[in-house]
């Protein structure tokens, strides 16, 4: 009876034994499922990607992420993945790149250009381009400048008719103002309706065309300002008695630095070479270098243009001080358009006037002697 007893309290203690260890497994597998999950991430981690472009391809964006598979194994739990090599690798597909707009080339303003940018998709080639834009563009009265975009330097090339080579951008720009006056509807026609024909012989895409009725608006905007403060203030420089000599005047010219040029005048430039004032004959005839070797004439007048000179109080005094020794040289007088000798308080009251004006053209941003200032008042 007892070694019964005993038995079963043996067998019990067995099974007491067996079922806490059991709960002890099953606990620690729990405990260990617990980790796993709060380890694992949506996000993708490089780290588990080959490198080699063996991975499942994503099919609706192109990324590449690993498969898993489970497999049973005798030293591994049997819930543990691992991941599954595919039998082929599928290539990354690569987006193409697309070349942004590049800005307005320097010197061009939307204020005084109508611009038109062309994205040709293959490489075009400028020579082409050039005798295309002749046929279509000749003939209108305001200037136009094309340019092509260097990928290479990230810089817009002005272009001429002996430029070479091929780009994907071209640029076209027509000066909207000058001092015969701003564009019309037919001039803005004509130059929007070309570049649109040029670009279509090669396939190319103007980036926009401009809204015409806003372009005619900021023309005759701009001309009408431009009028404003188109003013040039001549002197004059005249005979007491006897005729000035041509062989005179020119050996005085050059002494201060001036130069005949084809116009017919006499040009002081500053370091840039640009014009800071004139010398031409009073009287008809233009200055040539033949005519100059027997030239008679009663009068010669000096002109600065005002828009179109930086410093032009400076400029001004420069061009009294050489009238005044063109008086002194010749015999002659210094006197306004009304022949009225020209004395100290007129040239203060002129020198004030430049000032007026050139303050009134920085005050729009659009300062005289400036390139663009250039570019607005030329005939």
């Amino acid at each position: 009876m007892d070694s019964e007893l005993q038995i079963g309290l043996i067998g019990a203690g067995a099974a007491l034994v067996v079922l806490i260890i059991a709960y002890n497994k099953w606990q620690e597998r729990k405990h260990r499922r617990h980790a796993e999950q709060a380890f694992r991430s949506e996000h993708r981690d490089v780290l588990l990607e080959p490198r080699d472009g063996s991975a499942a391809t994503d099919e609706e964006d192109g990324r590449l992420e690993p498969a898993f598979e489970a497999v049973a194994a005798d030293d591994q739990d049997p819930e543990v993945a691992v991941p599954k090599a595919p039998a082929t690798a599928r290539p990354v597909r690569e987006s193409a790149l697309r070349r942004s707009t590049p800005d307005a080339p320097e010197g061009l303003d939307a204020r005084a250009d109508c611009i038109v940018r062309i994205e040709s998709i293959e490489p075009l080639d400028v020579a082409r381009l050039w005798m295309a834009q002749r046929a279509e563009l000749d003939g209108i009265s305001k200037p136009i400048r094309w340019f092509a975009f260097d990928d290479a330097d990230n810089v817009w090339r002005a272009l001429t008719a002996h430029s070479a080579g091929s780009y994907h951008w071209f640029c076209a720009a027509m000066q909207l103002v000058d001092r015969r006056g701003p564009i019309g509807e037919a001039d803005f026609a004509r130059f929007t309706g070309g570049v649109q024909r040029v670009a279509d012989q090669f396939l190319a895409v103007p980036a926009a065309l401009p809204a015409r009725a806003d372009t005619l608006a900021s023309a005759t905007e701009l001309d009408r300002f431009c009028a404003d403060v188109d003013v040039q203030i001549g002197i004059n420089v005249v005979s007491t008695g006897q005729a000035f000599a041509g062989t005179k005047l020119r050996g005085l010219a050059e002494a201060q630095g001036l130069s005949l040029e084809d116009d017919g005048s006499f040009h002081a430039r500053d370091e840039d070479g640009n014009t800071l004032y004139m010398l031409g004959n009073l009287e008809p005839a233009l200055f040539t270098g033949d005519n100059l070797r027997s030239l008679q004439t009663n009068g010669v007048t000096l002109v600065i243009d005002v828009p179109r000179v930086g410093n032009g109080v400076q400029t001004f005094d420069r061009m009294m001080q050489f009238a005044n020794q063109l008086a002194e040289s010749l015999h002659g007088s210094v006197v306004d358009d009304n022949r009225h000798p020209l004395g100290s308080e007129a040239a203060a009251l002129i020198r004030g006037q430049i000032a007026q004006f050139h303050e009134h053209m920085a005050g729009h941003e659009l300062p005289a002697g400036s390139p663009l200032a250039r570019r607005l008042f030329s005939a």
